[in-house]
């Protein structure tokens, strides 16, 4: 069971009851992904995500494979390396053991494999008789459709739903449907091949006969249909190519590493596979979904740091989040949405709960954080790219998320940006730590609205820095001199604001009669990342940050262990956070602690050892590090999760001082260090403007060598030891 704190309090999860299987398997393709136990199957139990859902909708919520009514014995599952395929493996128990149809336990292999492919689940039963005799027995597909908003399987209690319609059957195929209260008809269609024997609306049953040796085949199609989503016409093995095509086609170009570390190179490959996986085609270009199952959509401050994060191996992703984030930009005042001009989006929804405003989330805005990040992501973008032309055409919603930092942003003018709910349906904490209990002043009591959050202060700091240099190259002097200037006055009102010498480090905020909430954070590695830091705290807060307090050996707590609401098992207060550790992590390398940074790094490669097909999860318990004992899992946590896969990324290039010069052509790196279990980097396919390099890096006692490997087009490779 999943409860949720809903109106007045959050919209996040509570978890009443551990996962069926910690061992899930996930799949998805744009926007249809799928999440099922270790056997193939969709079970209504535990957490109650598992389901087919095509947007926020679970278009099935129940599907089951038996033999002779019993559920076949597990040998092994698996995704494939490139997420295209699930591989089960079964095999059935003792049957009948005194009739006359007795079938041995593992006489009978039953091999399962699905793929996504557009809005339909493929899935290929093969059975293998392995006995002696001939094997008759019945085999049976239970299914249902619930058409849950994925609200609901959160927790939201609905006063009213719409209706079930009657499903239709056919000779080999099942159509159930559902109708909304917001008028729309969702279906699902299911066809077999071949025939079943009975097909009724819940169950398809097929009696095989089998020879020794012998096997059989079955093939079934889950098509989710609504309005303006046609059904699939591909078969199984046409899909199957189709899938193949398309992850290789996202793959080629892409940066690669390779490295003197296999367990590494199977870290990276899961975190590149994952956000090729979650990464979604929109008209405007790919856009990383935040994370499966909960947030499959897209998130600004999520997407934004993600193709920060991924920036520097594919910058086409930043050009895409870039671009539909300033095709959704708010242009309007609504209370509701806290919605406000200029104002970048937090989350868009699209299921009937949305569509109903039961929830305020079909184009939602209560984030203080995505507009600083997007103007800071667009100059980070040019630096990569030299991508002028389209920095121009996004130049005005860089203008107008600027006007909204100043107008709306800092609500009284004390050139702090703020954030308050303009309404109990909104978000009660609009940073990344957006659980209601996250922002709280020493003795835990909780911080009163409007509330100033240090890293905030730190990603406008960034933005009007960054603004600054792209004004530059428009022409627009005069408003590049006023950015500039903003930005250093902020980051000395920030000092002064901020720092408090009884904890050592900034403030977690300014809550809303300014008082300092004097809790130390990891919100405040965040000012290292983007500058507004002073050296002198910079370094007094690494040090902190590394400190047995908050450093439980597998990474940075999000607060330390002597916070007055401590508890590593919380979301937001205690628990490891991996992108939260590579934004410090890359924070630190800007200030010259790479070594430091390099602590952070190997914490969360020890991470990636232990986890499910080396999957970095959203988040971990922060329990301390044990002898010959992995992270203790959060038992609701999205897994993949966009910003946790490109982690490693982020680490990466903070560890090598890699930067970026398009205007020069230069790719560079300063002070590179390699952490101790990697000997050496190799770096494919890196490009800049057209060129393309391959680097082979190499750790020595002091230093790391830096070399061209191969070289096509005018590109100079600098290295400062």
């Amino acid at each position: 069971m999943v409860e949720k704190i809903q109106l007045g309090e959050q919209w996040y999860i509570l978890a009443t009851s551990s996962p069926a299987d910690e061992r899930r398997r996930v799949l998805k393709h744009n926007k249809l992904f799928g999440m099922f136990d270790r056997f193939g199957d969709v079970q209504s139990i535990g957490l109650g995500e598992e389901g087919l859902y095509h947007g926020d909708t679970c278009f099935l919520s129940h599907l089951e494979l038996r033999i002779e009514g019993v559920r076949p014995m597990y040998l092994n599952s698996t995704v494939k390396d490139d997420n295209g395929l699930f591989i089960i493996e079964l095999m059935n128990p003792d049957l009948h053991p005194e009739g006359k149809n007795r079938i041995l336990k593992g006489e009978l292999h039953v091999f399962r494999a699905k793929l996504l492919y557009e809005n339909t689940c493929h899935e290929h039963v093969r059975l293998v008789n392995f006995g002696l005799k001939p094997i008759e027995a019945d085999i049976s597909v239970e299914f249902a459709a619930d058409y849950k908003d994925i609200f609901e399987v959160r927790g939201t209690a609905r006063k009213r739903r719409g209706e079930h319609l009657p499903p239709e059957v056919k000779e080999r195929d099942v159509v159930l449907s559902y109708q909304g209260l917001d008028g729309v008809v969702r279906q699902t269609h299911i066809n077999f091949d071949p025939q079943p024997d009975q097909l009724a609306g819940d169950r398809a049953d097929f009696k095989i006969m089998l020879p020794p040796k012998a096997e059989a085949h079955f093939y079934m199609k889950i098509g989710c249909v609504e309005e303006g989503v046609p059904l699939s016409e591909h078969d199984y093995y046409s899909a199957f190519t189709s899938v193949g095509e398309f992850a290789r086609s996202r793959i080629e170009g892409r940066c690669r590493i390779v490295t003197s570390d296999p367990f590494f190179n199977r870290w990276v490959d899961r975190s590149t596979a994952d956000l090729i996986m979650l990464t979604t085609r929109l008209p405007e270009g790919d856009y990383p979904f935040a994370g499966l199952p909960w947030y499959s959509t897209t998130f600004g401050r999520d997407g934004i740091l993600t193709a920060h994060e991924y920036l520097w191996i594919d910058p086409g992703m930043a050009k895409g989040v870039l671009a539909f984030l300033a095709n959704t930009q708010s242009r309007e005042t609504d209370a509701v949405r806290d919605a406000e001009p200029g104002k970048i989006l937090h989350e868009a929804r699209d299921g009937e709960l949305a569509a109903l405003k039961e929830i305020p989330f079909g184009r939602y805005y209560g984030t203080v954080d995505a507009t600083p990040l997007f103007i800071g992501l667009a100059g980070a973008y040019y630096e990569r790219t030299g991508d002028l032309d389209f920095i121009r055409a996004i130049w005005p919603n860089i203008l107008a998320a600027l006007n909204w930092i100043d107008h709306y942003g800092d609500r009284d003018g004390d050139g702090f940006v703020e954030y308050e709910r303009r309404t109990e349906m909104g978000l009660a904490q609009q940073g990344w730590k957006d659980s209601h209990d996250s922002i709280f002043h020493l003795d835990g009591e909780l911080a009163e609205a409007p509330i100033a959050l240090c890293e905030v202060q730190g990603y406008v700091y960034d933005a009007k820095l960054r603004a600054s240099r792209l004004a530059h190259l428009f022409g627009e002097h005069e408003l590049a001199a006023r950015l500039e200037l903003d930005a250093d006055v902020l980051k000395k009102r920030f000092d002064e604001a901020f720092w408090c010498e009884e904890i050592g480090t900034y403030a977690l905020a300014l809550d809303g009669h300014k008082r300092q909430c004097k809790v130390a954070s990891s919100n405040a590695g965040h000012t290292l990342w983007s500058g507004i830091a002073t050296p002198r705290h910079a370094a007094q807060i690494t040090d902190q940050l590394l400190s047995r307090d908050f450093y439980c050996g597998w990474g940075i707590r999000t607060i330390p262990c002597s916070a007055s609401r401590y508890n590593p098992m919380a979301y937001h207060n205690g628990s490891v956070w991996p992108h939260d550790n590579a934004i410090i992590a890359e924070g630190m390398a800007r200030y010259g602690f790479t070594a430091k940074a390099m602590t952070v790094f190997s914490g969360l490669r020890d991470v990636s050892l232990y986890m499910d097909q080396h999957r970095m999860p959203e988040l971990f318990c922060g329990f301390e590090k044990r002898p010959d004992e992995g992270p203790t899992l959060y038992p609701v946590a999205c897994s993949p999760q966009a910003w946790s896969a490109a982690s490693v990324f982020s680490l990466m290039q903070a560890c090598l001082g890699l930067s970026f010069d398009p205007e020069k052509k230069e790719i560079r790196f300063r002070h590179p260090q390699l952490p101790p279990f990697l000997d050496h980097v190799e770096i494919r396919d890196l490009t800049i403007c057209g060129t393309t390099v391959d680097l082979w890096l190499q750790r020595y006692p002091n230093n790391v060598g830096v070399n061209v490997i191969r070289k096509r087009g005018d590109v100079e490779v600098v290295a400062v030891a």
